[in-house]
């Protein structure tokens, strides 16, 4: 089951891995400094277009980002 916490969390934990800011990261993505602290705050979801950009960017599987697997690089 999908959870934003848990999205969030790990959003966060990989800018904080990559030592970018939040604002970085949108920019990079197409996202604004508001969406992103959103995000990792659990606040909020994005689109699947912004969900595979992140994914794309951090180099992980987008199950990964939504909690489906703890295995960063495993596709469900």
């Amino acid at each position: 089951m999908f959870s934003k916490e848990i999205f969030g969390e790990r959003v966060k934990a990989l800018r904080i891995k990559k030592n970018i800011k939040q604002s970085e990261l949108g920019e990079i993505v197409g996202l604004t400094y508001t969406a992103v602290s959103d995000i990792e705050r659990g606040r909020r979801t994005t689109t699947l277009e912004k969900l595979e950009a992140l994914a794309d960017y951090f180099d992980v599987s987008v199950d990964y980002l939504m909690g489906r697997t703890d295995n960063p690089k495993i596709n469900k």
